[in-house]
């Protein structure tokens, strides 16, 4: 699982018991709610594989019911199913996008990264980023960064700096994903115990991903912890060390390109 999920989202033929030649139709918003209902009482009586059974064949009937897929991915977390339960996260991805509601869509990327490590969430960034790309308007009055109150660490980082919310990271030695959201990006970095250890940004993914992160200068970040270490795609000794080489990268290839310029204009 190391992509977003692509659901085929053509109905399934059912047979219907009171005539086997009539196809079954998706359900309804009434049959949706009696599913949920219905969900709730098998989690209240403890019947767990039945209300996962009832909501997969829901959900098979009726695949783009955001409801549907919402109530299995919470049975499935409060089940320790981790595994159903991001792979609604990354199905509830799609179908946010699709709504335009790219914040929830970025949450339960997020989600999907937290519950299972080695998903790799950068198609979803760019499909997110691709889609919400009309609102990237740089004349439009920008409103103030709205700050979550349910994570370890949160602000705006025209305030805080990315450079000192990684120390506070490396200081506190938390395991956790740092989420960034800017007018024009959404990324993420990895920590294991306070190291980095990836990083994820426009579709790009390791210490590419991470040049454009540390030159992000506005925007909010979130910050969560982890119960399970990430896979280690950049190795570093120090956060420091790691920081002060891709500075010095960035400020050479700057230079690079000035000289390049400035040779150009030379010719001329």
């Amino acid at each position: 699982m190391n992509q977003i999920l692509e659901f085929k989202m053509s109905e399934k033929e059912f047979v219907s018991p009171r005539n086997a030649e009539k196809e079954a139709l998706p359900f309804s918003e009434v049959s949706i709610e009696s599913v949920l209902l219905d969900a709730d009482l098998f989690v209240k009586y403890r019947s767990i594989d039945k209300a996962f059974n009832l909501l997969l064949e829901a959900i098979e009937r009726s695949p783009r019911s955001i409801p549907l897929r919402e109530k299995m991915r919470e049975i499935a977390t409060s089940h320790k199913n981790l595994t159903e339960a991001a792979r609604q996260c990354l199905a509830l991805v799609n179908l946010y996008i699709a709504r335009e509601e790219f914040d929830t869509a970025y949450d339960r990327l997020q989600e999907a990264k937290l519950l299972d490590p080695r998903i790799s969430v950068a198609p979803g960034l760019e499909a997110i980023r691709r889609a919400r790309r009309p609102e990237f308007d740089q004349n439009k009055q920008h409103t103030p960064v709205k700050v979550r109150t349910d994570c370890a660490l949160a602000g705006d980082l025209s305030l805080v700096g990315i450079f000192d919310v990684i120390q506070v990271i490396e200081n506190s030695k938390m395991t956790g994903i740092l989420v960034v959201k800017s007018e024009t990006h959404l990324a993420n970095v990895s920590f294991n115990s306070g190291k980095i250890v990836d990083a994820e940004a426009d579709g790009f993914r390791g210490e590419f991903a991470f040049k454009i992160i540390v030159e992000i200068g506005s925007g909010g970040f979130e910050f969560s912890l982890s119960p399970e270490d990430f896979p280690i795609v950049i190795h570093v000794s120090s956060n420091t060390n790691f920081l002060l080489d891709v500075l010095t990268q960035l400020d050479t290839e700057r230079a690079e390109k000035q000289g390049m310029r400035n040779i150009g204009l030379e010719d001329l």
